[in-house]
């Protein structure tokens, strides 16, 4: 059995802080099915958050059962709620980190250093780093102890600039994902409008959008299973 650490975002709108925004916070299914698939496997899953402490939901759609079953766990309804910080985790404890997604990752997984710092420890080691839909945010400014950008000459997926414009948020979000991982040297591997896409580069795993997020899970399963 491996230690999985799950980076949820802390940030609670879909705009900087103190914004008249919509709220937001990690997408619901993008935690609860990678959560199943991982945990079924015998794997033990930690949850962190930038400022750890309490974070904020997004889609909670409680006719999916998985996000029912998760939801309505009371020991995992709090362990969302009471979030690890940074400072608490030791990268050596986990095989793999993964960053779930939500609008609102984009204001606060990108600069947030001792996240990055902790999956590049995890990744160097040889454990897997994975991402769903704007999970991708806190890969942008991950650098490895050589200064190259951990996505640099990976393939990746993540939440296209076509899924902004039909979401209306476009001009919304800090910057646009899938360019910025270009800019890093990525090569961005898009799929049509919300249908599942994964992509597995090395040890990284990336999936677009929500219908990818189960899958991602599934992919990480025979990388871990090597370690």
């Amino acid at each position: 059995m491996s230690r999985i650490l799950f980076v949820l975002t802390s940030h609670d709108r879909k705009g900087p802080a103190g914004a008249d925004a919509p709220p937001s916070g990690f997408y619901l299914s993008e935690v609860s099915h990678p959560y199943q698939v991982l945990t079924s496997a015998g794997h033990a899953i930690d949850f962190v958050s930038p400022k750890g402490g309490k974070t904020h939901v997004d889609g909670l759609d409680l006719s999916d059962p998985v996000n029912a079953a998760f939801w309505d766990d009371p020991a995992l309804r709090s362990a969302t709620e009471n979030t690890l910080a940074p400072g608490q985790v030791d990268p050596d404890t986990y095989a793999a980190i993964f960053y779930a997604g939500g609008h609102a990752t984009m204001w606060d997984f990108p600069h947030n250093t001792e996240l990055a710092t902790i999956a590049a420890n995890i990744y160097e080691r040889g454990g897997v780093v994975a991402a769903v839909c704007h999970g991708p945010a806190g890969l942008v400014n991950l650098k490895l102890r050589d200064g190259r950008y951990l996505v640099d000459g990976k393939k990746v997926s993540a939440f296209t600039n076509d899924e902004e414009r039909a979401v209306d948020l476009y001009d919304v979000v800090p910057f646009l994902l899938a360019d910025v991982l270009k800019e890093r040297g990525a090569q961005h591997l898009p799929a049509p409008n919300f249908q599942p896409q994964v992509v597995v580069s090395e040890r990284l795993v990336t999936g677009q959008n929500p219908a990818s997020a189960r899958g991602v899970a599934q992919s990480m399963l025979p990388l871990l299973g090597a370690m």
